[in-house]
C-alpha cells in the first residue's frame, strides 16, 4: 500500500526519502529477470525497441478497413476544410448534428491525421503507420513509470531525485504490455491512433496525479493544486482523442482514496455492522488535501461532460441490430447474459490473444438465448475471478496483499478497446509470476516460461502485423477465426469486386446474405454486380428486399432505380430516385441518374435541371457536366453548350473528357483553331481513345486539312477497327483525295 509520511515526521533537515509505496514485488522476481537490474534509462530503451520490433512490419502497409472512411474519405484532413470544422464534426467527418453521425467526438486525433496528410503531401500511408508505431513505443516506455507506481511506488530523496523501488517487476510488466498481440489493431490500423493517443494522455494524467499526491505531503499546496489541474487538463485531452479518456479522473479518485489514503473497505463495513459512530476514517478526507483534490476532480469532470454535451447534443448514435445483436434482444436477462459473455471473451483475448479478428460482429459470436447454453459457465467463471480479485484488492486485512488492480473493459468484443485494459492483464501476470517465484524453487523454469511468453507474443505480433498490411490478407485471416461472420465474407467480396473479380465476389456476397438475411449492404453490392452482368431480375429482387428491410437506405433506392430504368420501368425508376433523394438530400449521383432517366424520356429540361443539381452538390461531377454539354450539343443549343463546357473546364481543368466534348461543340461552331487545341490536349491526356482521334479527324476534314484528317482517321481505326462512323468518314475522305489526284493529273 502507499504510505505517505505525516508532515510532522519530516523536518526541514530530514534526509529520509518521501515514500510513495505499494507492495514490493522486486525481491520476488530476482530469479526471473537478470541481475543486476537495468538502469531506468536502459530499461526504457529496451522496452521501446522491443515495441518497435513487434509492429515494424506494418510500417509500409495500406490503409485498410475503417481507415478508408476515417482517413481517405474524410474531408476534414484536407486543407480546403477549415480547422474550426474539426470541432463540429465526428471522427468520420460527418456533422455531429446529423442523424447519421456516430457521435464519436475525437477532434485531436483527426487533427493528427490532418498533420500527417499535410507532411506526407497526400494520402501516403507510410507516415501514418510510422506515427502509430512510435506512439505505441512511447506508451510502452511510459508504462515503466506507471508500473513502478503500481508495483514498487516512487521514492524521492530529499533532493527530489526519483528512485525506482520495483525495477524488475516494472520492466517485466512493461515488456508484457509492449509485446501483447491484441494491440496489433491499434498499432497497425491507422484509426487505432485514437486509442493510442487516449492511452498516452490517460497515463500522463495518472502520473501527474501521482505527482500531485506526493506534492501534497509538503508544506506548499500550490504545487499540488497545479499538478491536479494539469492532470485534469491531460484527462480532457485524452477525452478529445477518444471518449473513454475521461475515465482517468475516476481512476485518479479511486487510486487517491484506496491506495494513497489507505481507505479500508473492510474496516468501514465492519464499523457499519457494529454501528460504530467513530469519525476516525473521515479524518483522512481532511488530511493531505484529499477532499480538495476530490472537489477539483469532480468539478473538472463535470465541466468536461458539460462542454461535450453542449458540442454534441443529447441525441444518441444510431445503431442497427447487426452492430450489437444483444442490444436488440427482447429479454433483459438475455441482454445481461450476453453483455457479460462479451466481457469474458474480452478477458480471454487478453489471456490468449491467438485468435484475432478485425471484426467480431454479425454472427461471429452467436447470441446466448437461454441460461441452458453452456457458455453461461464462461461468464460465471469470469465473475468468480473478478469477485475474488475485488475482495483481495479492497477487503484484505493485510495491506500488502491489496493489489489495487484498476482496469476497465470494453462493452463489446473489439480488440481496439482492449489497449488500456491490457494493463490490468500485465499487472495480474506479473503478480502471478512474483507469487510463483516466491513459493517455488524452480526459478529457472519460471524464467523460461516468462521468456517464452515474451518471445511467442513478439512472434505473434509480427505475424499479425503482416496480416494488417493489406485488406486481402486482413479479411482472409478472419475466415479461420469467424467463419460465421457475414461482415468477413462481405469485406472479402468487396475487395474482390474492387479488383474486378466479380465471379468470386458474387460467391462471397451470397454467403454473407445467407449468413445474415438482413444484411442490406451485401444485398446492395450483390445487386450492383448482377446489374452490371445484366441479371436484372435478380438484381431488382435483392435491391427491393434491401429497401424493404431498411427503408431509408438511399444508395439501395438509387441502384433499384437504375435497374428499373434498364428494365424500361420508367415510372418506378423515377419514384425510386425520388425516394433516395428524400432520404439523402445531398445526393449528386442520384440526381445524375435521374437526369439520365429524363434524357431517355426526352424530357430535356428536366434532365438538364437534374444534372445541374448534381454539379451544384458536387462541382467536380464530370459525368453530369459532360451529359449537359452533349445534350445541349445534340439539341442544337451550341452557344449554351459552349458556356456550360467552359464553366465545367474552369472547375475541372484537367478532365480530358470535358475537353473532348467542348472541342466537338467548338468545331460545330467553326471555331476550328480553339477546337483543335482542345482535341490535341485531350489526346495528350488520353492518347489511346479512338473517338478522340476520329473526331479530330472530322474537324480537320471540315477545316480542309485533309492530310491531317487522313492521319487521325487511320490512328483511330488502328485503335478501334470496328468504329463504323469512322470507317464511313475515312471512306469519304479517301474518295475525295482520289478525285483531287485525278484532277491534278
Amino acid at each position: 500500500m502507499v504510505e505517505i509520511p505525516n508532515q510532522h515526521n519530516a523536518g526541514a533537515g530530514d534526509h529520509q526519502p518521501a515514500v510513495f509505496r505499494m507492495a514490493e514485488l522486486d525481491t520476488d522476481l530476482d530469479h526471473i529477470l537478470p541481475s543486476p537490474v537495468l538502469p531506468p534509462f536502459w530499461a526504457k530503451l529496451v522496452v521501446g525497441l522491443v515495441a518497435i520490433v513487434c509492429f515494424a512490419r506494418s510500417y509500409d502497409g495500406d490503409f485498410v478497413f475503417d481507415d478508408s472512411e476515417a482517413i481517405v474519405n474524410n474531408k476534414d484532413l484536407q486543407a480546403e476544410t477549415p480547422l474550426g470544422d474539426l470541432w463540429h464534426h465526428d471522427f468520420w467527418g460527418s456533422r455531429l448534428s446529423s442523424n447519421t453521425s456516430h457521435k464519436s467526438y475525437r477532434p485531436l486525433t483527426v487533427l493528427t491525421f490532418r498533420i500527417n496528410y499535410y507532411l506526407s503531401g497526400g494520402f501516403y500511408p507510410v507516415g501514418f503507420h510510422v506515427v502509430n508505431i512510435l506512439l505505441h513505443s512511447g506508451i510502452s516506455v511510459l508504462m515503466v513509470d506507471v508500473f513502478s507506481v503500481l508495483f514498487g511506488g516512487l521514492q524521492y530523496t530529499s533532493k527530489g531525485q526519483r528512485l525506482h523501488l520495483a525495477p524488475r517487476a516494472s520492466l517485466l510488466a512493461a515488456l508484457l504490455f509492449a509485446v501483447h498481440p491484441v494491440h496489433t489493431e491499434c498499432v497497425a490500423g491507422v484509426v487505432g491512433r485514437a486509442d493510442l493517443l487516449c492511452a498516452l494522455f490517460f497515463l500522463l494524467s495518472f502520473l501527474g496525479y501521482c505527482k500531485a499526491c506526493r506534492e501534497s505531503t509538503k508544506e506548499g499546496m500550490h504545487s499540488s493544486t497545479f499538478w491536479v489541474l494539469l492532470s485534469i487538463f491531460l484527462g480532457a485531452v485524452a477525452m478529445l482523442c477518444k471518449e473513454q479518456g475521461i475515465t482517468v479522473l475516476g481512476l485518479n479518485a479511486v487510486f487517491d482514496i484506496l491506495v494513497i489514503g489507505k481507505f479500508s473497505v473492510l474496516e468501514i463495513v465492519q464499523k457499519v455492522l457494529h454501528k460504530d459512530k467513530s469519525l476516525e476514517n473521515l479524518g483522512m478526507l481532511r488530511n493531505g488535501g484529499l477532499l480538495f483534490r476530490m472537489t477539483l476532480l469532480t468539478s473538472g469532470g463535470a465541466g468536461m461532460l458539460y462542454v461535450r454535451w453542449r458540442i454534441m447534443g443529447t441525441g444518441p448514435p444510431a445503431f442497427t441490430e447487426v452492430d450489437n445483436p444483444a442490444s436488440f434482444a427482447d429479454s433483459v436477462l438475455v441482454r445481461a447474459i450476453n453483455y457479460n459473455y462479451y466481457y469474458s471473451l474480452n478477458a480471454w483475448l487478453l489471456l490468449c490473444p491467438w485468435w484475432l479478428c478485425f471484426d467480431w460482429s454479425m454472427g461471429c459470436i452467436p447470441l446466448i438465448k437461454s441460461v441452458s447454453d453452456w457458455r453461461v459457465i464462461v461468464l460465471a467463471a469470469l465473475w468468480f475471478c473478478l469477485i475474488g480479485l475485488i475482495c483481495q484488492a479492497l477487503c484484505s486485512e493485510d495491506g500488502h496483499k491489496r493489489s489495487n488492480l484498476f482496469f476497465r473493459v470494453g462493452f463489446v468484443v473489439a480488440e481496439r478497446v482492449l489497449y488500456l485494459p491490457s494493463v490490468g492483464y500485465c499487472v495480474l501476470l506479473t503478480f502471478g509470476f512474483g507469487a510463483l517465484s516466491k513459493h517455488t524453487k524452480k526459478k529457472k523454469l519460471i524464467a523460461a516460461v516468462v521468456l517464452g511468453i515474451v518471445l511467442i507474443n513478439m512472434l505473434r505480433c509480427m505475424v499479425r502485423s503482416a496480416q494488417w498490411r493489406s485488406e486481402e490478407q486482413l479479411f482472409r485471416s478472419a475466415l479461420s477465426v469467424c467463419p460465421l461472420n457475414a461482415k468477413v465474407h462481405y469485406n472479402i467480396g468487396k475487395n474482390l469486386a474492387d479488383k474486378g473479380n466479380q465471379t468470386a465476389a458474387i460467391r462471397y456476397y451470397r454467403e454473407a446474405v445467407r449468413l445474415n438475411p438482413k444484411y442490406v449492404h451485401a444485398m446492395n453490392n450483390l445487386g450492383n454486380i448482377l446489374k452490371e452482368r445484366n441479371e436484372l431480375q435478380e438484381a431488382e429482387e435483392l435491391l427491393s428486399l434491401a429497401v424493404q428491410i431498411q427503408p431509408d437506405f438511399a444508395a439501395a433506392w438509387m441502384n433499384l432505380g437504375i435497374v428499373q430504368n434498364s428494365l424500361k420501368r420508367f415510372e418506378a425508376a423515377e419514384q425510386s430516385y425520388r425516394t433516395a433523394i428524400k432520404h439523402r438530400r445531398k445526393y449528386p449521383d442520384c440526381y445524375y441518374n435521374l437526369g439520365r432517366l429524363y434524357a431517355d424520356l426526352n424530357r430535356h429540361v428536366d434532365a438538364l435541371n437534374a444534372w445541374r443539381n448534381a454539379t451544384v452538390l458536387k462541382p467536380e461531377h464530370s459525368l453530369a457536366w459532360n451529359n449537359m454539354i452533349i445534350l445541349l450539343d445534340n439539341t442544337g443549343n451550341l452557344a449554351q453548350a459552349e458556356a456550360v463546357g467552359r464553366e465545367a473546364l474552369g472547375l475541372i481543368p484537367n478532365d480530358h473528357s470535358l475537353m473532348f466534348s467542348l472541342a466537338n461543340v467548338l468545331g460545330k461552331s467553326q471555331k476550328y483553331k480553339e477546337s483543335e487545341a482542345l482535341f490535341l490536349k485531350a489526346i495528350k491526356a488520353n492518347p489511346n481513345a479512338a473517338s478522340y482521334h476520329g473526331n479530330l479527324a472530322v474537324l480537320y476534314h471540315r477545316w480542309g486539312h485533309l492530310d491531317l484528317a487522313k492521319k487521325h482517321y487511320e490512328i483511330s481505326l488502328q485503335l478501334d477497327p470496328t468504329a463504323s462512323g469512322t470507317k464511313e468518314n475515312y471512306g469519304l475522305l479517301r474518295r475525295k483525295l482520289e478525285q483531287m489526284q485525278k484532277k491534278d493529273v
